[in-house]
């Protein structure tokens, strides 16, 4: 039985997710305390509970009783069933990390599988589901995965109300990678998704980052969606590179200028630029399980956050891997070889 600790590092929900994922796949039960103890309110919120039932509904696990705001979890896991699986936050929690938690599961099952899953499609505290599909996905697919998103709608906090969905093959053997170097952008287009407010939102965030850009007008798309699906609005910076996706994003906050919101996507995508790194904060949280399950590779980062760490020092309990951070050329870069257990 592996024991943790909730409060540990950045004490977010990443250390229950990680920890769910990689106990389906190694078979190996864990127990953990003090869920989310670094909140503003601690234990499991509505997507982390919806995690929690997904990946044990994937793997036929066995859990100790939970509901919103329970702070310990000890979890069996079973054996990985590839099918249909279908599952509603009812809030507008994140769906991309709820599919994010069952994916990796799902490489191993038996069949292939669909997953469905309601939710927040686009919200402030985590990636939106483009970047799940052109980001996290490109790199899945360089290592073996056959994935396929589906945005069917969305869903802005604080209402929610969107749907997304998976198409997962099995992949018993994942490629190493070694993503040191990202090569030269090869495109670069800003969408600004709008819905129930005024299109004006929209074209006044395009203009600011399309002016810092150089965009043409192909690569500068106002995308008005049905009102039922709002009231909302998310500005999303997509840039390919030769090996990778970056993509940056922000949510309309009431209150925050148009012209704000989109300087602030700006500054971030210029400060990703400037380090050279492959993988910007997020992505460096989100390769982890899946390099670790190639049992080696190495990626680099803009930055090294407390919740990487984090992500870490729970992937090294449950797998057979050593993660090394070194600074190199004004980046970090993150190693994975194999090693024991911790």
């Amino acid at each position: 039985m592996i024991e943790l600790d909730g409060s540990q590092g950045e004490g977010g929900g990443q250390v229950l997710r990680t920890a769910l994922t990689l106990s389906a796949l190694t078979g190996r039960p864990f127990r953990i305390a003090r869920i989310r103890a670094n909140r503003a309110k601690p234990g499991l919120m509505r997507q982390h509970l919806v995690a929690v039932r997904a990946v044990a509904a994937v793997c036929g696990a066995e859990h100790s009783p939970v509901d919103v705001g329970a702070q310990e979890l000890e979890f069996h896991p079973g054996r990985v069933r590839g099918s249909e699986y279908d599952f509603d936050i009812g809030t507008a929690g994140s769906a991309a990390l709820v599919l994010q938690a069952v994916l990796p599961v799902l490489l191993r099952a038996d069949q292939p599988s669909r997953v469905t899953v309601r939710g927040g499609t686009h919200n402030p505290l985590a990636p939106p589901m483009h970047y799940l599909e052109r980001v996290f996905g490109r790199v899945l697919r360089q290592m073996g995965v056959n994935v396929e998103f589906e945005l069917r709608r969305f869903g802005f906090y604080p209402r929610g109300g969107g749907e997304v969905a998976a198409q997962i093959a099995p992949c018993a053997h994942l490629r190493a990678l070694d993503l040191v170097t990202r090569g030269p952008a090869q495109n670069a287009y800003a969408e600004a998704f709008v819905a129930g407010l005024p299109s004006a939102i929209a074209r006044r965030e395009l203009d600011v980052v399309c002016a810092s850009y150089q965009l043409g007008e192909a690569n500068c798309r106002l995308c008005g969606l049905p009102a039922d699906q709002g009231p909302g609005n998310v500005l999303l910076l997509t840039i390919d590179y030769m090996h990778v996706t970056e993509l940056f994003s922000a949510i309309g906050e009431r209150g925050v200028r148009a012209e704000d919101l989109a300087a602030r996507v700006v500054a971030e995508a210029r400060a990703h630029e400037a380090s050279g790194a492959v993988a910007g904060e997020h992505l460096a949280d989100q390769l982890l399980i899946p390099f670790a399950l190639a049992g080696s590779g190495s990626f680099s980062m803009s930055q090294l956050s407390q919740h990487t760490l984090t992500n870490a020092e729970v992937v090294q309990r449950f797998l057979p891997v050593t993660v090394v951070f070194t600074r190199q050329d004004g980046r970090t870069l993150c190693t994975l070889e194999p090693g024991a257990v911790r």
